[in-house]
């Protein structure tokens, strides 16, 4: 039996997932590690948890599976997008700990940005808005606060990389130094029109081209693993951002067709094709794919906090011990109680693009308890992917917005919370058979570049349904439930 090794390094854990000759998942492995929270809105990771977590369950999913590395054909990668590394180019040491792309530290240097004539030219050219989410002003940061890495920069003495980047470079032992077209397309410093980094750009925020790593299309050769590291050297065949792979995972490979993700963040992407679309709504231009040479174009809404909404009611108010408890909880909730979050942890993204606001809860009662919150913490990614959804069909017409949704990700498990955003969306909500699209998507990317999956037409026939959730509240009711949410936001916004 021969398999393909998907790495699936995530925001709170990395993963290693076997996926053998028919795409079936046969093993898995998985490790937590420690967020750092240096100040309010700051968010970083240690680069050293990063590799250790990724080689540790690589090898565990081989040794638990009793599969041998000969056994493994490639190598796929995908991974949380916008973190940002710098490290030493000689010595292939960071200089500074990875700054999550949930961090908000660079928001006071974005707002200096914002000037009409260059907010207009970042859009044009990525498909982005300023904002400290993205790679580039924490690579500034970066440049700006650590002694001597300016200098260093401009001399050629250092890399950037998303991280991916940094785990190629990692597993090849400093030999490639290469990205994605998905990734590179997340940085703010990539040109996704002509595909290339974009000179004007990086000279007026200081950052070299020297640091920048080379992009490929998402299945493509990335280079071969140290032999030290497994016992033999693997290719690695195919990378994607973790939110790109979950549109691959979920063969959203026609114009229209929508897909939606919910881990840390929630994340929904529209396939647009070969057309760019320019957002009148703040969503995100960006690249769905690119295979063969060919660009894909999808617009983007982004969520900065959805499973962290969980977290936050099992780790910092104590009130569930595990996510799946909120379930059981939300269908006790007393329905008399009408309770809104705005998990603003890290402020807003998509459409409103608030990075100074922070999270709220609006009409509590002396009645309020557990299960309310647990119900109001689910019921905000149901009504923050419903502003995203809201967005794209005015920004590309409802007749070109394929009306199912699919989902994937740790809380599209909960039938409550699914069903719940069907009904506020107004539209049916599909669960594929596989929820691990992220790592699929990695999977086929570099299983097909190997011959060993089959081609994009034939992977998309594939796609298996679980459940289909269609929406059984009435629109007056649904109206008013998402009038209440509108509302809370606009107190929870820092700016009208």
């Amino acid at each position: 039996m021969k398999y393909i090794l998907a790495i699936d390094q995530g925001t709170t854990s990395s993963r290693a997932i076997l996926f053998d000759d028919e795409m079936n998942i046969t093993g898995m492995a998985q490790q937590e590690f420690k967020q750092h929270f240096p100040q309010s809105g700051w968010v970083e990771h240690n680069p050293a948890d990063i590799w250790s977590t990724v080689v540790k369950t690589c090898k565990n999913a081989l040794t638990q599976n009793n599969v041998s590395i000969d056994d493994i054909i490639a190598i796929g990668i995908t991974n949380q997008r916008e973190t940002t590394l710098v490290w030493d180019k000689t010595t292939s040491e960071p200089l500074y700990n990875a700054i999550v792309w949930q961090d908000r530290r660079t928001a006071g240097f974005c707002n200096t940005l914002r000037n009409p004539d260059f907010e207009t030219e970042i859009t044009h050219k990525t498909g982005l808005l300023i904002d400290p989410y993205f790679s580039a002003t924490k690579i500034k940061w970066i440049l700006d606060n650590v002694e001597g890495a300016q200098t260093k920069a401009d001399n050629g003495e250092l890399l950037f990389g998303t991280v991916d980047t940094y785990l190629i470079w990692k597993l090849t032992n400093g030999k490639n130094h290469v990205t994605d077209a998905t990734n590179a397309a997340r940085t703010m410093l990539y040109n996704i029109r002509e595909g290339k980094w974009d000179e004007d750009i990086c000279q007026k925020l200081g950052i070299p081209l020297s640091m920048l790593p080379a992009v490929k299309n998402c299945a493509a050769d990335f280079g071969q693993t140290a032999t030290a590291i497994f016992g033999k050297s693997i290719p690695i065949l195919g990378v994607a951002g973790d939110q790109q792979a979950a549109t691959i995972g979920q063969a959203c490979f026609e114009p229209g067709m929508l897909k939606s993700t919910y881990g840390t963040g929630c994340f929904a992407l529209l396939n647009t094709g070969a057309e760019l679309v320019k957002s009148k709504n703040r969503l995100l231009g960006t690249i769905a794919y690119q295979l063969d040479g060919k660009t894909t174009y999808a617009l983007e809404g982004s969520i900065f906090n959805a499973g962290t909404a969980v977290q936050w009611l099992r780790d910092g108010l104590n009130i569930i011990d595990d996510a799946s408890q909120t379930q059981q909880l939300a269908q006790s909730a007393d329905d008399n109680e009408r309770l809104y979050m705005v998990p603003a942890f890290t402020g807003m993204g998509a459409p409103y693009w608030d990075a100074d606001c922070r999270g709220a809860i609006f009409g509590i009662t002396r009645n309020t308890g557990r299960a309310e919150f647990a119900r109001a913490a689910l019921e905000s990614v149901a009504y923050q992917t419903r502003d995203l959804l809201e967005a794209m069909h005015n920004d590309w017409g409802n007749d070109q917005v394929k009306s199912v949704l699919r989902v994937d990700g740790g809380m599209s498990v909960s039938d409550w919370t699914i069903q719940f955003l069907a009904d506020i969306l107004g539209a049916p909500v599909d669960r594929p058979k596989v929820l691990e699209t992220t790592a699929m998507g990695a999977a086929w990317l570099a299983g097909m570049q190997a011959g060993f999956y089959p081609n994009q037409a034939e992977f998309a026939k594939t796609w298996a349904l679980d459940t289909r959730f269609e929406p059984n509240m009435t629109a007056p009711k649904r109206n008013e439930l998402y009038k209440g949410w509108q509302d809370a936001v606009s107190r929870t916004l820092s700016r009208p």
